[in-house]
């Protein structure tokens, strides 16, 4: 079996739907976190490929880019859909998430640099509450269709994951109200009632992104 290390920042953020897949597969990997504000980022930046993470070493192989990763380990252990239909849709769902997140990062970015509240308000009313909405519109289009509560085919996909694992995010971040979403909500609880990610979330980490 390959060794597995995964690189990324003491939080969920882009490299939890990897470390889901891990879990759900069954397969061991190093989990190694960064602090920030220790050096410990300083340290290796400039090895990574692209000078950023995470990163997945497989066997001192780099792989970069987290939906590059997360693909690859969905099709490593059988996430990424079980036709090639299938997998262009998981992929276009998370190109799709990667869209919305450019906005909702404008948002964060903001609040994290200490733009003035109105600054903050404007990006949220007019950048980052229109992204959310359009993106919601499609998950729910597509959660209408499904005949088996999943976002793509009959079973689980690394698309499920990520846009579970988002909503986690919205939700701590006051983005996301499950109430008020009942299809999403639904999505959610279904991915995180299989037992390796019900035993997973349970236990890991709880970070605000």
């Amino acid at each position: 079996m390959p060794l597995y290390k995964l690189t990324y920042f003491d939080a969920r953020g882009y490299a939890e739907p990897a470390r889901i897949l891990f879990h759900l597969a069954g397969v061991p990997f190093e989990d190694n976190r960064l602090t920030h504000g220790d050096g410990s980022w300083e340290k290796i930046k400039d090895k990574t490929p692209f000078g950023q993470v995470p990163v997945l070493s497989v066997d001192g192989f780099d792989i970069p880019q987290s939906a590059a990763i997360i693909r690859y380990l969905a099709n490593k252990f059988g996430y990424a859909g079980k036709t090639p239909e299938e997998q262009a849709w998981a992929d276009a769902i998370v190109d799709q998430f990667k869209d919305f997140m450019g906005a909702f990062r404008q948002l964060i970015m903001a609040q994290r640099s200490g733009k003035p509240a109105e600054e903050i308000a404007k990006i949220s009313s007019e950048v980052a509450i229109p992204a959310r909405d359009s993106y919601f519109k499609i998950l729910n289009g597509l959660l209408e269709k499904s005949k088996s509560g999943f976002l793509v085919g009959d079973g689980l996909t690394f698309a499920d994951i990520v846009v579970v694992e988002n909503l986690t995010t919205l939700e701590k971040n006051q983005f996301f109200t499950a109430s008020e979403h009942p299809k999403l909500s639904a999505l959610r609880e279904k991915v995180h009632a299989v037992p390796a990610i019900k035993t997973w979330v349970a236990t890991r980490p709880d970070t605000q992104f």
